[in-house]
């Protein structure tokens, strides 16, 4: 488990070198996506191979000069990479219109990163309606036809049923690495879970499957062995919490929260569980089963979906998982989720659940300063 999971936070640690590699070594074709929203059943079923973009670890200079200093880091960074050259290995980018930045970002790119193809996918903001649903199949038919030409190749409904299996089981298998981490949060730590999630939406698929069997089977074995066997009852010491929020690229906060005496049972960020959330049904066309996914899954705060369903799920994961409390990390200048917290606070404090905010980016502030927040919180608990 140690050399699997050291394997995996080597991938996450440099996500280009390894696309480049997997592009030299199995002349796969690599496609660049910055949300949960891009069809990654359709690139798959292109013979490419998608790669999600997180930003950088490293200085913002040249996006500064194109985005205004509120954008969120998210957006700054993938810019950056952009236009410094990180992602000259690649063969095009999808963007699917979410929040206003991440549509701002999809401008700037073709305008300013001339390597590879640039495709949009103008999803409904919209999806509770029966012609939000038309509208995404329509959307997801276009996609096709723009990957088919882009990539010079046909989209068989052969190949995208096989790409939907594939990521149908890997999204199988993080539940249920979730799952059984939330039932015994000592089987892995935040930041290997954290670094598990981020991996596979970086690693070739097929790969991120075999890695994650050997994963699930290794924590059944250890928590069957620890808790003395299947029907023995176990109560962790800590105390469980939630965390809510876009994209968490910040993994030691999860090694703070845990030094305070608290673990993070789930969660609900688009680098975590809105990532895996509901299965592309295998028995429908492939095209409307993607589309009933997108529509069907936890919505994310640049989607509608219901006057309050984002609460109303917030609530149900944190009885369902027992949390005791409920911390959001956002990054700052994030306006659909700044839109967002003020009545999801609310709906958790009438149901008497404690939350935390945190407003984060690159770099975070100082350690000791988080620290003695979380051990406040977890002490109000």
């Amino acid at each position: 488990m140690e050399d699997l999971m050291k394997y995996v936070a080597d991938i996450v640690h440099d996500p280009f070198g390894y696309g480049r590699k997997l592009k030299a070594d199995a002349g796969r074709k690599i496609v660049g996506y910055v949300c949960t929203y891009a069809p990654e059943e359709i690139i798959l079923a292109a013979g490419a191979h998608p790669l999600r973009l997180f930003g950088t670890t490293g200085t913002i200079e040249r996006a500064d000069a194109h985005l205004q200093s509120y954008c969120c880091s998210l957006v700054r960074g993938i810019l950056e990479e952009g236009l410094k050259g990180g992602t000259d290995f690649l063969d095009g980018m999808v963007f699917p219109h979410t929040c206003d930045s991440i549509q701002r970002l999809s401008d700037l790119w073709r305008m300013n990163v001339p390597r590879g193809f640039h495709v949009d996918a103008v999803l409904p903001v919209k999806l509770d309606t029966p012609s939000a649903r038309r509208y995404m199949i329509d959307v997801l038919h276009r996609f096709r036809t723009d990957m088919e030409r882009e990539l010079d190749c046909s989209i068989t409904e052969d190949n995208l049923s096989k790409a939907i299996m594939l990521m149908n089981e890997n999204r199988r298998l993080l539940r249920r690495i979730y799952e059984l981490r939330s039932d015994q949060p000592e089987l892995m730590t935040g930041d290997a879970l954290y670094t598990l999630v981020k991996a596979t939406m970086i690693i070739d698929r097929a790969r991120c499957g075999e890695i994650l069997r050997k994963v699930v089977e290794k924590m059944e074995a250890v928590k069957t062995s620890s808790a003395g066997g299947t029907n023995s009852p176990y109560v962790s010491p800590a105390k469980r919490l939630l965390m809510a929020g876009g994209i968490c690229n910040h993994p030691r906060i999860h090694n703070m929260i845990e030094a305070a005496g608290g673990a993070v049972v789930w969660d609900d960020f688009c680098t975590g569980s809105r990532y895996f959330d509901a299965l592309v049904a295998p028995d429908k066309d492939p095209i409307m089963a993607m589309a009933d996914r997108f529509v069907q899954r936890a919505v994310c705060p640049a989607k509608h979906a219901g006057l309050r369903n984002r609460a109303e799920d917030l609530i149900r994961t944190a009885r369902e998982r027992k949390a005791k409390g409920v911390v959001f990390l956002y990054l700052k200048f994030c306006d659909p989720h700044a839109f967002d917290y003020p009545y999801l606070k609310e709906a958790l404090d009438r149901e008497g659940i404690p939350s935390l905010l945190l407003e984060v980016e690159d770099p975070l502030p100082a350690e000791g300063q988080l620290q003695t927040r979380f051990e406040a919180f977890l002490e109000m608990l």
